[in-house]
């Protein structure tokens, strides 16, 4: 069981990079001012790796501004997911289908980001992409 607020993207596609959505909307979860511990959960169900050269970085992004573009946001990058061939990834195979867990806080060098968001790199040759949900397990 979870809470559908702290959903960050719904199924869908994505073949190049942006941030997630639900609902076709741009996603950003308040979780205040102080420090919060969990876990971002995500749900693979199709990944395209034709090529061997593609690359899907999932990040958990947080900003001191609640829309992520106005003002002078400070965006970083608290929690990130590498997926993708095995040939760009360092690794002994190729990323497959099913649940990742990567723990997260909202904190980084002493500074708690309130605002948090999903962001998607996409490298590589890729035609159709990857498909997944994500949520954050707090």
């Amino acid at each position: 069981m979870y809470d559908s607020g702290l959903i960050l993207k719904d199924a869908g596609l994505v073949a190049a990079s942006a941030a997630g959505t639900v609902g076709g909307l741009a996603k950003i979860v308040t979780v205040g001012e102080g420090r919060v511990d969990g876990v971002l959960v995500v749900d693979v169900t199709a990944i395209e790796m034709a090529s061997n050269d593609e690359r899907y970085s999932i990040a958990l992004q947080g900003s001191d501004v609640a829309d992520f573009t106005t003002g002078s946001p400070k965006v970083e990058e608290l929690a990130c997911l590498n997926l993708g061939a095995n040939e760009v990834l360092s690794g002994n195979q190729d990323s497959a289908i099913g649940r990742y867990e990567v723990p997260m806080t909202n904190v980084k060098q002493g500074v708690a980001y309130p605002h948090l968001r999903l962001y998607t790199t996409v490298a590589g040759t890729v035609a159709t992409g990857i498909n997944f949900t994500a949520r954050l397990g707090l």
